[in-house]
């Protein structure tokens, strides 16, 4: 039980520090006025893996969990979709 407790706060440590490392990454970039616009290619791509695997999940683990990942999936798609005129061209 007690190495758990310590995995858990290992990973919460982890993922604050990488929040923080974020957040000071975002700031510089705003105070810069660096402004890019979002890979909507990358949006797409994702949905295109989140449909099945919440597939998988529904059928492996549970089937709640395996509609939230399809649902997220047919979002990213969707928005990917809406702006496939703003996708970036291979050169």
């Amino acid at each position: 039980m007690n190495e758990w407790i310590i995995f858990s706060i290992g990973i919460i440590v982890a993922i604050i520090i990488i929040g923080i490392i974020l957040t000071l990454f975002v700031r510089k970039k705003i105070k810069d006025g660096i402004q890019e616009e979002p890979n909507y290619q990358a949006f797409f791509s994702i949905g295109f893996i989140w449909i099945p695997c919440g597939v998988v999940f529904m059928i492996a683990v549970n089937p709640a969990i395996g509609i939230a990942f399809m649902a997220l999936g047919i979002c990213y798609m969707a928005i990917g979709l809406a702006n496939k005129d703003k996708w970036k061209k291979k050169e």
